[in-house]
């Protein structure tokens, strides 16, 4: 009866021990020909990581952040065997990851990172900007570093004899690449043409980089994510790793910020031993963080521009609105009309007191102009306003003699004189039933 019950309990542990090894990072079959591991996401990994590297809440690798001059690492917690004995030859081995290159700045450009195998995870002598937290100024070069390395290089170090601020190179024990190229891709879906890709700001991307253990070629080839590995690689060389790397060797990336930060991820990641890399799945990989504003909406980027153009429309319409309605009531004033300032009315007043001069508020038509009847607006009194025109010289006499005698004249049988206007073809005089204007 107890052999009965403990039958599957035992087979359900070993179900879910089964289950955990493979959820979403690890599938690894350590030792033998077929070495191999494939990373959807790194949430719950046992990635070895040190300096600024850090596992996001998505399950991104971070390698570095908005501090200037440091460094970060992440390794597989497993070294790999890449020979069967010291003396033997490096095996064939594929490696593919999936990363993405973010800048807070635009095309402020920090410095790149890099996919590298080392016989060992202590890398704290490593020199962080231009070095890429892999060596440092001394032993840049050594044999004794062991180092294989792919770069993707986003500055142009002239001490590394580096090509342009954006490409990727093949390291081996040194940052002077072996061979390098601009970042792009031989697109199959346009006959093999090349098409240059920014390591910073286009999204994820897609790297390969295989060994042949035979013909020692190595093979590098990117695309953006979502691409079918390109037939073509973007750079190839013939280079002997048996000399290099050790007999068990940890594989990982570095990062390094100078000067200048930059954001490095890595989303996804594969390996095998004699064998193809295990493809990685895009649509169960995280997704890259969105630095800097956020992008707008294709409607507003519609609304926007309409809405901009109606503003300043209506900006125009309202400047020339008033232009005009500041002709329309413009006066015309001399230093000699300055002792009869208080008896002066202003044109605006006027116009709305005759209705704009409306022929239905004429009462009369002299010789030397006309007479409207009209209310002022301020104290309602009704007055006359005598409109006389600039081409009359005798109105133009009429009007200076009786703006003069404004105030002076006291008579009941005269009308008395409330005051005058002047405008550029416009001459007025407001009586208490009588208003004078002179116009052109």
């Amino acid at each position: 009866m107890a052999r009965t019950t403990m039958k599957p309990i035992f087979s359900m542990l070993q179900l879910l021990l089964t289950v955990g090894l493979s959820h979403n990072l690890l599938a690894s079959s350590l030792g033998g020909d077929h070495e191999q591991f494939v990373y959807t996401g790194f949430t719950g990994s046992k990635l070895i990581l040190d300096g600024a590297a850090t596992i996001t809440t998505a399950g991104l690798v971070k390698l570095t952040n908005e501090t200037f001059r440091i460094k970060g690492h992440a390794f597989h917690p497993v070294p790999a065997r890449f020979r069967e004995s010291s003396s033997g030859a490096v095996q064939s081995f594929s490696v593919s990851f999936v990363f993405g290159i973010l800048s807070s700045f635009g095309d402020v450009r920090g410095h790149g990172f890099a996919f590298f195998i080392a016989p060992s995870t202590d890398l704290s002598t490593a020199f962080p900007i231009q070095f890429l937290g892999l060596v440092n100024d001394t032993n840049n070069g050594s044999v004794s570093n062991h180092l294989f390395a792919v770069e993707l290089d986003t500055i142009l170090n002239t001490e590394f004899g580096d090509i342009d601020n954006n490409h990727v190179g093949i390291d081996v024990n040194s940052l002077n690449s072996v061979r390098s190229f601009t970042a792009g891709f031989y697109d199959d879906s346009k006959s093999g043409t090349f098409t240059n890709l920014s390591l910073i700001g286009s999204g994820p991307m897609q790297i390969w980089v295989d060994y042949d253990g035979n013909s020692t070629q190595i093979n590098v080839t990117l695309a953006p994510l979502g691409v079918a590995k390109p037939v073509r690689p973007l750079l190839s060389t013939t280079y002997d790793l048996s000399g290099v790397l050790t007999e068990q060797a940890y594989l990982g990336f570095s990062s390094s910020t100078g000067l200048t930060t930059g954001h490095h991820y890595v989303l996804g990641w594969s390996f095998a031993m004699n064998g193809a890399a295990p493809t990685i799945d895009p649509t169960k990989l995280p997704k890259l963080p969105h630095l800097g504003p956020k992008p707008r909406s294709e409607l507003l980027e519609i609304v926007l521009p309409i809405a901009s153009a109606l503003f300043v429309l209506v900006i125009g319409i309202l400047a020339v609105l008033m232009v005009r309605r500041h002709f329309r009531y413009k006066e015309v004033r001399e230093d000699w009309e300055v002792e009869y300032g208080p008896h002066r009315f202003s044109y605006k007043d006027l116009f709305h007191a005759t209705k704009g001069f409306k022929d239905k508020r004429l009462i009369g038509v002299g010789g030397f102009g006309r007479v409207y009847r009209g209310v002022l607006p301020t104290s309602k009194s009704e007055v006359a306003v005598k409109r006389v025109s600039y081409d009359s010289k005798q109105g133009v006499k009429e009007f200076i003699a009786e703006v003069v005698s404004i105030g002076r004249l006291q008579h009941r049988n005269v009308v008395k004189l409330l005051g005058y206007c002047r405008r550029k073809g416009e001459l007025l005089l407001s009586d208490e039933i009588q208003v004078t204007v002179i116009q052109t």
